[in-house]
């Protein structure tokens, strides 16, 4: 079999679809999801796009956003068990669940070790994510 690149796959696909009556606006439409395909994934957030970001939201987006933002594998298990799986909108995290959650692992998420992210800088990330929790001052 002869190997075209993705130029050939999207000529065949065209060829394809001409053949078994169908446009190549409708093949190419199948290929990029305009017609019929999922939703695009949404773009990644990064710190470019939260310029006056500091302290432990800095630190959140760069350190757990990838995982833990709207396209991230964390957020997507999360939204199997809880009705806010992005957890920066969440009500219920404490700086003690979010540091131990992080140092131990927790589901399908890994321990994240001292070498990546310090003690000080989760202790910031935690304060963060516990910023929207009425009682997390209480020690709860």
């Amino acid at each position: 079999m002869r190997k075209f690149g993705l130029f050939g796959l999207a000529l065949s696909a065209m060829s394809l679809a001409a053949c078994s009556g169908g446009s190549a606006d409708d093949a190419s439409a199948g290929a990029n999801g305009a017609k019929g395909g999922p939703p695009p994934m949404p773009a990644p957030i990064t710190l470019s796009d939260r310029p006056d970001a500091k302290g432990g939201e800095k630190l959140y987006v760069e350190k757990c956003m990838m995982c833990h933002g709207p396209n991230g594998m964390g957020t997507g298990l999360l939204a199997r068990r809880t009705d806010v799986p992005l957890l920066e909108e969440r009500d219920d995290l404490t700086v003690d669940f979010v540091t131990q959650a992080a140092r131990m692992g927790i589901g399908n998420m890994p321990a994240i070790p001292r070498g990546e992210v310090s003690d000080e800088q989760l202790k910031e990330i935690g304060e963060y994510l516990a910023r929207n929790n009425p009682h997390a001052g209480d020690g709860a």
